[in-house]
């Protein structure tokens, strides 16, 4: 079967005016248009081709990218709005549509928004949804505490910032934990800090390294190797001080480096922290 919004690997059957047609080994055929065919190629050979609908919403092959398949979110930039609905850039020749009821805000020209791709079974079209939300589901976690897991900035709030967990639940980070400047849509590693009793996630930034121990003492030993173990900083130093070298607060500052300090891996000195040989 012939996956619509995604990457399918297809053989070579025919050539016709317009193409390759290429087909699954069911049989279901796709067109593969001239702009796309290679400069070499016998029949029978295998191409992955990401199919999707064309203008006159026929199945279409494509040896082009997209910056988004179906079921998943990625950023993306508004070329124009009709009276329908706002049309996306995903780096195809056909636009993405996102109607107007799938708009968290009107969407204007030139913007760029957080969307998930869906195949939409009434029209069995791909469309986008800036409603991301209505995709996420914390009901039965797929995550415990302490996970690493992938990121994506959702959207901010007057306590912290919305991501989606493993494009899979929602999530929040705490400005107490916000020590570096992320824009919506960004992705990066973090740390499933706390379940709450209602499914709830509690979300850090960093990733669990090699010396099984917690980020931010992870980040701390990485800047002791990379300055040739001396950092000028201790508890006397200015939160302003800590968040330049580190980019922490104080308070889990002083909590990465009292879990260093009793696994023996730093000394602490009134000049700062050494790393111990």
């Amino acid at each position: 079967m012939i996956k619509i919004g995604e990457y399918n690997t297809l053989s070579i059957i025919r050539e016709a005016q317009q193409g390759l047609y290429i087909a699954d080994d069911e049989g279901n055929e796709v067109l593969l248009p001239n702009r796309y065919v290679p400069e070499e190629y016998k029949i029978w050979d295998k191409l992955t081709v990401f199919v999707y609908l064309d203008n006159e919403e026929r199945p279409v092959a494509t040896t082009d990218k997209p910056y988004i398949t179906k079921d998943n979110f990625s950023l993306l930039r508004c070329n124009q709005v009709t009276d329908f609905g706002a049309f996306l850039d995903w780096g195809l020749v056909k636009e993405l549509f996102c109607p107007f009821k799938e708009q968290v805000v009107k969407m204007r020209v030139g913007q760029w928004y957080l969307v998930r791709c869906y195949l939409d079974e009434a029209s069995n079209r791909l469309v986008a949804s800036s409603k991301t939300n209505q995709f996420l589901d914390n009901s039965n976690l797929t995550v415990e505490q302490f996970d690493e897991v992938d990121l994506i900035v959702s959207h901010p709030s007057e306590i912290g910032l919305n991501v989606i967990v493993n494009e899979t639940h929602s999530g929040l980070i705490f400005k107490d934990d916000l020590f570096k400047q992320l824009s919506v849509g960004d992705r990066l590693k973090g740390i499933v800090k706390k379940v709450r009793p209602d499914n709830k996630l509690d979300i850090m930034l960093g990733q669990i390294g090699y010396r099984n121990i917690e980020p931010n003492a992870e980040l701390i030993l990485g800047v002791l190797e990379t300055h040739d173990g001396f950092v000028p900083l201790t508890d006397k130093s200015s939160p302003d001080e800590i968040k330049k070298w580190l980019e922490m607060s104080k308070k889990n500052f002083k909590k990465a480096v009292g879990n260093l300090y009793k696994q023996q891996l730093i000394e602490i000195k009134p000049d700062g922290l050494y790393l111990k040989a």
